[in-house]
């Protein structure tokens, strides 16, 4: 037995790029993810629920024009480290976003939009594979 993390599956769903979808999936802590497709982009949302619905940031994932296999359809997951400060979005068994809660940062492949004055404390936002590993066992 390692003492790596694990990441926990707590929300999977399939879904088709370019149909309105709206996902989300809320810790045991409060800390909340949406994950939206508007039919023309796709967007993975920081929540805070403790009071009311307060959005801290959001990361662009996709342009549906874009996505070149849109007509299959694709399988989400959003899976949460063990301490529920963590929250990795996952299309197709592959990471295109992750939120650290803790740290209040938002990571996505394309590093957009930038950081917002309201929530995020780092000002890299790439997400690398390299950095999903780390962000994963820490």
């Amino acid at each position: 037995m390692t003492g790596k993390p694990k990441l926990i599956i707590y929300e999977e769903q399939t879904f088709n790029v370019g149909e309105d979808t709206f996902i989300d999936c809320t810790a045991e802590n409060n800390n909340a993810v949406v994950f939206e497709d508007n039919c023309e982009t796709g967007y993975f949302y920081a929540v805070d629920r403790n009071d009311k619905l307060n959005l801290l940031d959001g990361l662009h994932i996709y342009n549906v024009a874009n996505v070149t296999d849109r007509h299959k359809p694709s399988t989400l997951k959003i899976l949460w480290t063990e301490d529920l400060t963590k929250a990795f979005l996952s299309i197709n068994n592959y990471y295109h976003a992750v939120f650290d809660f803790k740290n209040k940062a938002g990571y996505c492949r394309n590093a957009f939009p930038g950081a917002n004055d309201k929530w995020t404390k780092v000002k890299g936002r790439k997400l690398t594979d390299e950095l999903v590993e780390e962000l994963a066992s820490n």
